[in-house]
């Protein structure tokens, strides 16, 4: 059997949807053998920028020589990638070991876990086996009832920028889906949160006082831009550097800050980094998808930012990087998203859009979406496929123009597999 086979096994056999709360994870994971409660985590969850943070940190730790899971949701391309160790995926043969393990124990409960569930134990058995120093585990939805908050108390509890997202599930404000997402934080663990607005500070340092949890807050302020283009971004932050990264946007600048202070924390609680392997680490960290520049003559970038606020630093990023210039849209959004918000910033930066529709059930009609930016006087293409949708943009831009490919994240991962990225 393929690991291809094992996931859709998998998948047919989980319990149906997103199911909040931590029981069904704690029995399957109790009958592995509580793999979970033999590491070392660092825990992340926010709206955005959850793993390129993720990433960088990763990276930073593996420059440091120690050895790092790290397990991020969606994947792009193959499932294999939201299970990496020191940034290689996990194998074929031990996914399908793994996950017939998890599986034959799941099939006997009477409450089926979830599919993220059944991911999310496959990690930790995945993590326990290969000896990891450290893990890195990023949040699924909200933080409170997600299936990663099993752990015991983080080495460092890392909250993002807050926006209004699954408000069905995490409440209609800020201060309540900060609430929900503050469930990471443990007694005794530090805490870093990304400064942002006072309702969602106030909330996470009230858990904090009650988990006896230190709290650190990034400092936007404190941020020096010295250099940012096609080759990547140079900064100061709190008045050490100049630190380098190659990914590219001011977005992915505040991620690599809020990295550098998780790294300052875990110094803190005694874990050995030499200023040489956080430089490193910046360097060399990747995340792709996320303003990544994917080809030249023309310029292709591909960003899966799904959301208003993640439109919002696109466009912001795009119009420091190309200042005056109008570009190509090749997009596609689920139909449950604030598409009007999202394309409504994108409009004035855009020469005209070719539109798909993600491989989603939820997913906006490539037409629909195509009428819709026609009501606002774009030019707009609906295409049936990502490869028909891929060749029309490259034949309507000029060498000298550039295309950007956004809006979900569902449609990134066969776009970069065209463009021969996986």
């Amino acid at each position: 059997m393929t690991g291809q086979e094992a996931f859709e096994e998998l998948r047919s056999n989980a319990g149906p949807g997103i199911k909040p709360g931590l029981s069904r994870t704690l029995d399957l994971l109790h009958q592995l053998g509580d793999p979970h409660l033999s590491g070392n985590y660092i825990h992340i969850t926010g709206t955005n920028g959850k793993g390129s943070t993720a990433a960088i940190v990763s990276a930073v730790l593996n420059q440091a020589g120690f050895k790092v899971g790290l397990y991020t949701t969606p994947h792009l391309w193959t499932f294999h990638e939201q299970f990496q160790v020191n940034g290689e995926p996990i194998s074929d043969v031990t996914f399908v070991r793994l996950a017939h393990q998890v599986l034959e124990i799941a099939m006997r409960m009477e409450d089926r876990p979830s599919e993220f569930e059944l991911m999310t134990a496959i990690g930790f058995a995945y993590f326990r086996e290969q000896n990891c120093d450290l893990v890195i585990l990023e949040v699924g939805l909200g933080g409170r009832q997600d299936a990663t908050n099993v752990i015991p108390s983080p080495e460092v509890a890392v909250i993002t920028n807050i926006g209004l997202e699954h408000t069905a599930m995490l409440g209609n404000t800020r201060a309540e889906i900060a609430g929900e997402k503050s469930g990471i934080i443990k007694h005794g663990c530090n805490v870093l949160l990304y400064h942002q607005s006072a309702e969602v500070e106030h909330v996470v340092q009230d858990t904090c006082n009650r988990m006896n949890a230190p709290l650190l807050l990034t400092d936007p302020a404190a941020l020096e831009v010295i250099s940012s283009d096609r080759e990547g971004q140079s900064f100061r932050y709190r008045g050490k550097g100049p630190y380098h990264i190659g990914l590219l946007g001011r977005f992915q600048v505040l991620n690599a800050t809020t990295a550098i202070d998780v790294i300052d924390l875990m110094r803190l609680r005694g874990w050995n980094i030499e200023d040489g392997a956080l430089l490193e680490g910046l360097s060399k960290a990747k995340w792709p998808a996320r303003m990544e520049l994917a080809r030249r003559d023309p310029d292709v970038i591909l960003d899966g930012g799904h959301n208003p606020q993640c439109i919002e630093a696109l466009a912001d990023s795009l119009e420091t990087l190309y200042p005056g210039e109008k570009l190509w849209f090749l997009t596609g959004v689920l139909a449950d998203k604030n598409y009007a918000a999202m394309y409504d910033r994108l409009i004035p930066i855009a020469k005209g859009f070719v539109t798909l529709t993600p491989e989603n059930p939820r997913a906006l009609r490539a037409e629909d979406l195509a009428d819709y930016l026609k009501s606002k006087g774009q030019t707009a293409i609906a295409c049936a496929t990502a490869k028909e949708g891929l060749d029309t943009v490259f034949h309507l831009a000029a060498r000298e123009d550039r295309i950007c490919v956004c809006g979900s994240l569902y449609m990134i991962g066969e776009i970069r597999h065209l463009l021969g990225l996986c």
